[in-house]
């Protein structure tokens, strides 16, 4: 049959990214204990396009895709960008990949465990033979705010808050990694199911721990300077503020 997308486009436009874009497709992601963790992913895909080519192969993207579900992996991800380049034709690949991950969690005081989701993500490329690969991780939080806890004669004002950790590694970082220490660095920990006595726990803990959005970014940047692993990061934090007609951001980013 005729090949379309390799007839000659004489526009003299080539494309930057082109591919796949918003599949959702089961995975399993192996984790620190080394399980393989079932999950789904919304996956986009893409690669460069020369100015000579009027279309790329959109099929090709899942039959690659297909060869991985299985198993998830840092170096599974290298492989899938190298086979992209090889059966598309292109300089460049890239892959990116948000998923769920779950932690079974247990509560500070009963022990009570629960299962925690953390929406993590990989977003990948491969230019050439240069390899490029961004882990992110966003963990739910508590923070509760110093200038109330100051001014105030009882009470604090709280809110529930997102840290979100990205970085760029020489070796592998396990997202559980990530997880310990924005939790340690917030005001409190999340949790999915808490008896009295945690609540409790959990509720003194965060007034004990005010800290401000800027006060967490620069803390988890203080512990992320000091893995060698880690060559890059950006950390956020957005409290949705529970007083304010707004939410509080901070974010703090290392140089490359």
């Amino acid at each position: 049959m005729k090949d379309i997308q390799n007839s000659v486009d004489t526009r003299n436009v080539a494309i930057k990214k082109v591919g796949i874009k918003d599949l959702q497709y089961p995975i399993k992601v192996l984790d620190r204990s080394s399980f393989l963790q079932p999950t789904v992913a919304n996956i986009n895909m893409y690669v460069d396009l020369p100015h000579n080519y009027k279309g790329t192969h959109m099929s090709r993207f899942i039959e690659i895709l297909n060869q991985y579900h299985g198993k998830i992996t840092v170096d599974e991800i290298g492989e899938m960008l190298e086979k992209m380049q090889d059966h598309l034709e292109c300089e460049t690949a890239h892959l990116e990949m948000s998923f769920p991950y779950f932690i079974t969690k247990k509560a500070p005081v009963s022990e009570a465990e629960g299962v925690m989701d953390y929406q993590c993500h990989f977003d990948a490329s491969l230019t050439c033979k240069k390899f490029d690969l961004i882990s992110q991780v966003a963990v739910p939080v508590t923070m509760l705010c110093p200038c109330s806890k100051e001014i105030s004669e009882y009470g604090a004002h709280n809110q529930r808050s997102t840290v979100t950790v990205s970085i760029r590694s020489k070796e592998l970082i396990w997202f559980e990694e990530l997880i310990d220490i924005v939790e340690k660095h917030a005001s409190s920990p999340v949790y999915s199911l808490l008896k009295r006595a945690d609540e409790k726990a959990v509720t003194e803990n965060a007034y004990d721990n005010a800290a401000f959005a800027e006060d967490v970014v620069r803390d988890i940047a203080v512990a992320l300077n000091k893995d060698k692993r880690i060559s890059w990061y950006r950390v956020e934090t957005e409290n949705m503020e529970s007083i304010h007609n707004h939410n509080a951001y901070a974010m703090v980013e290392s140089e490359e």
